[in-house]
């Protein structure tokens, strides 16, 4: 298995291949891997931050009609930047009429909108404004999102600390959650993982489920904090509840080996396959298993074979050598040697080599061989 840290929730477990990671964590659960910090919102990373507000993809066209045209001329010249209303420092960019989200008799967050869309300088005027207008967490939450991400602003991690501790202040576990995460991380503040560990506990109390799987994985650990797997396996239990995949997934193995927990078979497969329907690629893996072998649940090798399909999709290389395999002798699924050695090459390629599937290949006619490599090669193309 592989752990880490998530920046909303400090890092994903593990997803098929190999990520690049920032923060280690030495776990001992079902597999090895190295963790790495997510983000405080599900933010989609662009190639390159962007120098304006145009978003990389032109959004989907809205349900909602754009707010009717003002009678009134802008103050401001196109282009020209707009003072903020409440007389601070100018708004940043291009200045434009951003259509509502909103479904009718709906209402939207504008700021956490744009943000979604890639309109990072509107997502930060929006929530700019707001913060200025009041207290909103939410708001200000989002200004040190942007900050710390560098989207749409330079990276800046003081002014990122500075928004998350005013967030914090008013009430948002976000907030605590992207404090605790810096300190951990030691970006823009010392670092200190008891701190960590303490910011961590207040956003979970609050109801931050990447909080406390962060915590759980904590404590699990080890390092600075004591090993407590029996704390781990708590914490994991508040994260699973409000359906953190990646809390699932570690609260199933802790089960499945009874580390902290009671072991509970059935719970245990009942968590992963929880994890596995959220698409967390290696919960789909060990709950196919689970499915081939009867383990925790009855055996059943059709369920199991499209798992192991669905998880191969996913370009996990173990899930698409099992069923490379399942496809080479029927189990589960129609036989088709053909299929099995695309399959296999995806895997091979990927670095898990098999015998028995080259074997296959190798009694393969030519034809169906030459076929195998083809599919297998577009698949690729198609990933790259």
């Amino acid at each position: 298995m592989r752990m880490g840290l998530v920046r909303r929730g400090l890092v994903q477990l593990a997803r098929g291949s190999a990520r690049p990671c920032a923060v280690g964590l030495a776990l001992v659960l079902a597999l090895a891997g190295a963790p790495v910090l997510a983000q405080t919102v599900a933010q989609p990373k662009p190639a390159d931050k962007p120098a304006s507000d145009k978003p990389a993809a032109k959004p989907a066209k809205p349900q909602a009609k754009p707010a009717a045209k003002p009678a009134e001329k802008p103050a401001n010249k196109p282009g020209a930047p707009a003072r903020d209303a409440g007389g601070g420092p100018p708004l940043l960019g291009l200045q434009i009429a951003y259509p509502s989200l909103d479904t009718p008799g709906g209402s939207g967050d504008l700021a956490y909108g744009a943000y979604q869309r890639g309109y990072y300088l509107s997502a930060f005027n929006e929530a700019l404004k707001r913060a200025r207008a009041g207290t909103d967490p939410a708001a200000m939450t989002l200004l040190g999102d942007l900050y710390g991400s560098g989207y749409g602003v330079p990276l800046d991690f003081n002014k990122a600390i500075e928004w998350y501790r005013k967030a914090a202040a008013a009430g948002s576990p976000g907030a605590l959650l992207s404090l605790g995460n810096l300190t951990l991380a030691g970006q823009g503040l010392k670092k200190d993982e008891l701190e960590a560990a303490k910011l961590f506990r207040e956003a979970a109390e609050k109801g931050n489920g990447p909080a406390a799987y962060n915590l759980g994985l904590l404590y699990l650990q080890g390092r600075q904090i004591p090993k407590e797997p029996a704390e781990a396996a708590r914490w994991f239990e508040v994260a699973a509840g409000k359906d953190i995949e990646d809390a699932q997934y570690a609260l199933a193995v802790l089960l499945k080996e009874g580390n902290g927990v009671e072991k509970d078979l059935a719970q245990s497969a009942k968590m992963m396959a929880s994890a596995a329907r959220l698409g967390h690629i290696t919960a789909q893996v060990e709950f196919a298993i689970m499915q081939f072998n009867g383990i925790g649940v009855p055996k059943d090798e059709a369920a199991a074979a499209a798992m192991f399909r669905k998880a191969a999709l996913g370009g996990n290389a173990i899930a698409q050598n099992r069923y490379a395999r399942l496809l080479a002798v029927g189990r589960g699924v129609t036989q088709d040697k053909a299929q099995a050695a695309a399959w296999h090459l995806l895997a091979k390629h990927r670095g898990l080599g098999d015998p028995m599937l080259d074997d296959v290949i190798a009694q393969l006619p030519a034809a169906d061989r030459k076929k195998a490599e083809a599919q297998a090669a577009r698949w690729e193309a198609g990933r790259a």
